[in-house]
């Protein structure tokens, strides 16, 4: 087999995003089928399982063939990234009344769509210009139509909307970091926190607060404590938001 075709200098950022389509594009293998397959080996193999190489036979193509739609493995990721974000959801027909529980449900949403697909986690800071992706795009304005019509000045929404997506997005690859963490362990979420209490215990003998803090949580269901954990943080960044609409 060919070894895989490195990936070409470019001056300045280099992404999917900022040039365009080549007319070299394979009829036979589409992009669209490309990113599908790609989806697909990411989330049964994870992160480190994607290359060009793997992915063509799996299409039962070359990896030559893919270079004809995407320059590289990096651009893959920012469409198989865009392709994700098309799953979050996002109301179309914003009420100013409503703007809490909707941008609440948004950030769920969200959530939800990075738990999903836990192998974001090692991505989503490395991918510096996935916001120009049209997905993102209908998010990003579908929110942005929500927080103005509760108020928010255009330049207030767009800094609100970039505090919500970074708490969000900080928090929920954390926890899919563990989730890959469980997955290669092969345990359930009970039996590995269970085993690592004793450590953590032990760990925490010479601090107090810790120690409280760890014998209060000590039996509790991990992923309920996740769940709430979230939910007190955006609570709190959403009363934050709604100080400034009361001013």
């Amino acid at each position: 087999m060919a070894p895989e075709k490195p990936a070409r200098k470019q001056e300045g950022f280099q992404s999917v995003w900022t040039r365009p389509r080549t007319g070299r594009e394979q009829p036979a293998l589409s992009r669209e089928q490309i990113v599908a397959e790609a989806l697909r080996l990411l989330d049964e193999e994870g992160i480190d399982a994607l290359s060009m190489r793997k992915l063509g036979a799996r299409l039962g193509a070359g990896a030559t063939s893919l270079y004809r739609h995407v320059a590289n493995k990096d651009e893959l990721l920012e469409l198989a990234v865009d392709e994700i974000y098309g799953e979050i959801e996002v109301t179309t027909t914003p009420d100013a009344a409503n703007w809490r529980t909707d941008t609440a449900s948004c950030a769920h949403s969200l959530r939800t769509t990075i738990l999903r697909h836990p192998w974001l986690a090692s991505v989503l800071g490395e991918l510096g210009m996935s916001y120009l992706g049209p997905n993102w795009m209908r998010v990003s304005e579908a929110m942005l139509r929500l927080l103005t019509t509760a108020g928010f000045p255009a330049d207030e929404a767009d800094r609100a909307l970039t505090t919500v997506v970074a708490y969000v997005t900080g928090t929920a690859t954390a926890e899919a970091a563990w989730l890959n963490v469980l997955a290669r362990s092969g345990q359930d979420e009970q039996s590995m926190v269970e085993q690592l209490w004793p450590a953590a215990e032990e760990a925490a003998q010479d601090y107090p607060l810790l120690r409280e803090g760890y014998a209060e949580q000590r039996g509790t269901d991990p992923r309920a404590a996740r769940e709430e954990g979230f939910q007190y943080g955006l609570d709190r960044v959403l009363d934050g938001l709604a100080t400034r609409l009361s001013n």
